[in-house]
């Protein structure tokens, strides 16, 4: 990571730890009503049995443990910039009948090493939930997250739509709402993914749930690459 890069980096990481300082405390238990389509997008993981799943921008550790109860035969891995968000998922991880499966790092989503952190090379599934309208060099971690996938493997993403089906009003209040926690929703999301999949000779499956609310992504790596 060059210089300017790795202050951007340090920058965002401690702008994530203000803003979660304490909604980190009841992040599951608000966000549940409307961070929607996160549960179809774990069950379309399918992770293989011995698999590697690995989650960028992992917060809380809600997904992987949704996942490791999910399939409870793969290793899962998670990534955050946030120090504050790693200590309470750790705290979260280490109170489940799943701890032992878990591992998570601090890291930055657009530019990490799965050797340097976790010991292995790439992974089978990887997926990022509501963290892309965090990011602010979001197309670098799309990129990042199909760089670290094997052949075969697939990239899995949900987040927020721009909710053109429903009124008018309801995209304003939540635009605003979000605004408030740095979260913009990509309007490109699909094109984005569209053109990282083409640079790897991968394959894209892209939807909008809930008329637009929110989007989903699937990237998958042919076995050649």
């Amino acid at each position: 990571m060059m210089g300017l890069e790795r202050a951007q980096s340090a920058e965002h990481a401690v702008l994530m730890d203000g803003v979660y300082r304490y909604q980190r405390h009841i992040y599951d238990l608000t966000r549940k009503y409307y961070l929607l389509g996160r549960d179809q997008m774990l069950d379309a993981l399918a992770a293989p049995t011995g698999g590697t799943v690995l989650e960028l921008g992992c917060g809380t550790g809600r997904n992987l443990l949704a996942a490791a109860k999910r399939y409870p035969d793969a290793r899962y891995y998670g990534i955050d910039i946030s120090p504050q968000m790693l200590e309470t998922a750790r705290g979260n991880i280490n109170r489940s009948a799943h701890f032992r499966k878990i591992i998570v790092a601090e890291g930055d989503a657009t530019d990490f090493d799965c050797q340097a952190l976790f010991g292995f090379d790439k992974a089978d599934r990887v997926f990022i939930s509501y963290a892309v309208s965090m990011i602010p060099s979001w197309q670098q971690a799309i990129a990042a997250a199909l760089k670290a996938t094997k052949p075969g493997g697939s990239v899995h993403i949900v987040d927020f739509g721009q909710q053109v089906e429903l009124p008018p009003a309801f995209r304003r209040l939540l635009k605003a709402w979000l605004a408030r926690f740095h979260v913009t929703p990509r309007a490109d999301l699909f094109d984005a993914a569209k053109l990282a999949a083409a640079g790897e000779g991968a394959h894209v499956e892209a939807r909008t749930l809930f008329r637009d609310y929110a989007r989903i992504v699937v990237i998958t790596r042919s076995n050649g690459r």
